[in-house]
């Protein structure tokens, strides 16, 4: 009788980060893999994985920053396994899933750099910006410190504004012939 009062928790408990952070996590682990279907499998095996440590979920971050932290884990692991090496993985800003607002041109062109980015900066800058998580929760969420969550954007921001000053001269190089 208990393992069933315990088993109907455990799968309303799933249920429930399932519909509250769902799209986020497959949008974060769509741009780490750079692929869409990576990213669903992805966040169907960080939500399996959350649903096996519910019990030893102790509630000493909020749930979104302990979901992040498994799911970049299960990127990582994704990225390092020998199939995944052997997959087209450039993403477009098409094949992520639906946006809340539309998806503006310089949207595209600031995913499109991001891509660019190596993984910890880029996982720095999506938990950071995209998740709004603090530099507290992106450190907690990424099993490093603040300072070297601080480090990883301050060299990723720096990265960016090359890559996107880079796109905007080639722009305007091309608009004036």
């Amino acid at each position: 009788m208990a393992a069933d009062r315990n088993q109907g928790w455990r799968e309303a408990a799933l249920t429930g980060l399932v519909e509250r952070h769902r799209t986020a996590l497959v949008r974060m682990c769509c741009l780490c893999l750079g692929d869409a279907s990576l990213a669903e499998d992805a966040a169907q095996e960080t939500f399996l994985k959350a649903y096996r440590a519910l019990d030893s979920f102790r509630g000493e971050c909020d749930e979104k920053t302990w979901l992040m932290r498994i799911a970049i884990n299960t990127c990582r692991d994704m990225r390092r396994s020998r199939w995944t090496r052997h997959v087209d993985r450039r993403v477009t800003p098409e094949m992520l899933p639906e946006a809340s607002a539309p998806f503006e041109e310089r949207d595209e062109e600031l995913t499109l750099a991001l891509m660019r980015l190596p993984p910890k900066q880029r996982e720095a800058v999506l938990l950071r910006y995209y998740q709004r998580m603090s530099l507290a929760q992106t450190a907690q969420a990424m099993g490093v410190t603040v300072s070297t969550v601080s480090k990883q954007l301050g060299r990723a921001l720096r990265s960016l504004r090359g890559i996107l000053e880079g796109c905007l001269l080639s722009t305007s190089d091309a608009a004036d012939d």
